[in-house]
């Protein structure tokens, strides 16, 4: 693809996933699955701080089959089955050991629409297409066997075209679904583009940064 540069390995690997989810916000999330290519710019994504964060599937060092490669270096995929029917596409950050990551929740829809259309057996574009990260994954052709996948490589990658966004075009929230993470619920780890018609959830007060 023309005019754009994958996200280098310094980009995962930083030790504030805060900090990296915002940054997602306005990249573009690219697959390329048997020779057809669909992309969307990232416009919601959520934190999660591993071992100390009660939202996290690795809170407390947990590690599991499904879970073993939120613990690899930064830079792969993590997907997993939500609720046996949604596949969710998290980005895996920070060191070796260190469990953090970043769920993709909305993208704006680029490239490939007819094929995400086909994907998610809708006949027109509206804004549920890639709404929410289940939608996401559908549309992008993301499922469990990706998880694992380097995101260097060309089936799955994220990159920047030079798409500027101003922080007082984001908000920060609560992250949607995780009642069960008490305190930690209440963290403003969700990040989106103010005002984007693909962001997911409901309209709630959200908070400036």
């Amino acid at each position: 693809m023309a005019g754009i540069k994958k996200l280098g390995y310094s980009f995962y690997t930083g030790k504030d996933v805060v900090k990296i989810a915002k940054d997602l916000l306005g990249k573009i999330l690219v697959t390329q699955f048997d020779g057809i290519t669909t992309s969307g710019r990232i416009v919601e994504t959520e934190a999660y701080a591993g071992v100390i964060d009660r939202a996290s599937h690795a809170f407390g060092g947990r590690r599991t089959n499904r879970t073993e490669v939120m613990f690899a270096d930064g830079g792969k995929a993590y997907v997993y089955l939500c609720y046996g029917i949604h596949y969710l596409f998290n980005v895996v950050t920070n060191k070796k050991d260190v469990p953090h990551a970043v769920l993709i929740r909305a993208v704006e829809p680029l490239q490939g629409i007819d094929d995400m259309l086909i994907r998610t057996g809708k006949k027109k574009l509206d804004f549920t297409l890639t709404k929410g990260p289940g939608n996401v994954s559908k549309a992008l052709g993301i499922s469990t066997p990706h998880t694992g996948k380097d995101l260097f490589a060309d089936e799955i990658f994220i990159a920047d075209d030079g798409f500027k966004l101003s922080k007082k075009n984001i908000s920060a929230t609560p992250r949607i679904g995780v009642d069960y993470a008490g305190e930690d619920a209440k963290l403003l780890y969700r990040f989106i583009i103010k005002e984007n018609k693909y962001v997911s959830g409901k309209k709630n007060k959200n908070v400036k940064i």
